[in-house]
Formats: structure tokens, sequence, C-alpha cells
């Protein structure tokens, strides 16, 4: 521990006890950067045969937060920059990524959390929640229809045996992420996962 505390990777405190130094923190912040670099040239795959916004986003605690993003190039686009920190409830790519996970730790997640509503159309009940992740489990793909924002839809899926927990999504209007749309866009979403995931398993293999 001596060690790593002069790394700077762990820190003592006060009473003791060990705590997450700045350099590990650092660490995280840049596996992020890194995993968004790799998923950029697949995210943009997304934006050329969908037309819509791509983003990338891993579960960091009880959060979600977006490590990468390629913008659509319509005038009318959904913007979520990178960095920054949603609730998983309201969100395609959070119900993507806590669909993987047992039902009873969906619930202490949202016990930390609440599930305040961003819109009138957000999920803010357990049960109604585990009742959509079920869906999602059940079709292979999350949706966020006007729950974070109105007037948009979010289409996501898990990126497989991925090294943390990550998902891919694609936003947009809602009047253009159609129901035929989203018949569409969902099996390329798949593909493009299974493809990031393969790139990524490359990736920190060699590193």
């Amino acid at each position: 521990m001596r060690t790593l505390v002069a790394c700077g990777y762990v820190r003592q405190q006060p009473n003791r006890r060990y705590a997450l130094g700045p350099r590990l923190i650092r660490l995280g912040e840049s596996s992020s950067r890194l995993l968004g670099t790799w998923a950029r040239p697949h995210l943009a795959r997304l934006v050329d045969e969908t037309g819509e916004t791509a983003n990338m986003a891993l579960l960091d605690g009880d959060e979600v937060v977006y490590v990468a993003q390629v913008p659509s190039r319509h005038s009318v686009r959904m913007f979520t920059e990178v960095g920054r920190r949603v609730l998983p409830h309201s969100t395609g790519v959070g119900k993507a990524l806590l669909a993987q996970s047992p039902d009873d730790e969906v619930r202490a997640l949202l016990a930390r959390t609440g599930m305040p509503a961003a819109t009138e159309k957000t999920i803010t009940t357990p049960d109604g929640f585990l009742e959509e992740l079920a869906r999602v489990r059940e079709t292979g793909f999350a949706m966020d229809d006007n729950e974070q924002e109105i007037g948009v839809r979010c289409l996501a899926v898990p990126v497989p045996e991925s090294p943390t927990s990550a998902a891919i999504s694609i936003s947009g209007p809602a009047g253009r992420v159609t129901e035929a749309a989203t018949e569409r866009i969902v099996p390329l979403l798949r593909e493009v996962a299974a493809e990031l995931s393969a790139t990524l398993a490359g990736s920190t293999a060699s590193g």
C-alpha cells in the first residue's frame, strides 16, 4: 500500500483508511477517453448510415457518462456533450446498460439515485422501470421515447464483452426516428456494437 500511496494511486485519510488517489482517478478518465477514441470510427459509421447523432456511454458508479459522440449533419440534431453525466433511468443507454444487471441490483441503484422525471414521459417507478428492462432484454435494444427530452427518441444497445460496461446509441427527432426507422437502425446498432467489441478486445489485449 505504501508503494501505491507513493505513486499517487491511493491516498491515506486522516482516519488511517485508504481512498482512491488522484492518479487512479486520472487513469480512469484517460481510459474513458481512450475508449471514446476507439469508438469514434464506429460511431461515424452509424452517422453515415442513419443520419443521426451517435453516442457511446459508460456506467460509472450509479451514473451514465458520455465518452464519445459523432454529431449528425442535419441542422436539427441532438447534442449530448462528452463528459455529461445523467441518471440511467431516463436514457436509452442507461436502460441498455442496466438491462445487463440483476433486478435487485437495479432496485438498489434506483433507491440511491431516485427517479426524477426529466419529462412527463420519464418512467418514475422501480416496477415500471424493471418492466421496461424486461422488454429491453427480450428485444435486444433500449429506447428512450421522449423520456429525457420531449421530441427526442434514442435507440441503444450494449457493447458485448466490453472491458467496462458500455453502450452505443443514436438519437434524433422523434419525427425521423420512427418505427420504420427503428426496424432498420437496430440491426445496424447491433452490428456496429459487435465490431466495436472486437476493436476493444484487440486494443486492450495489445495494450
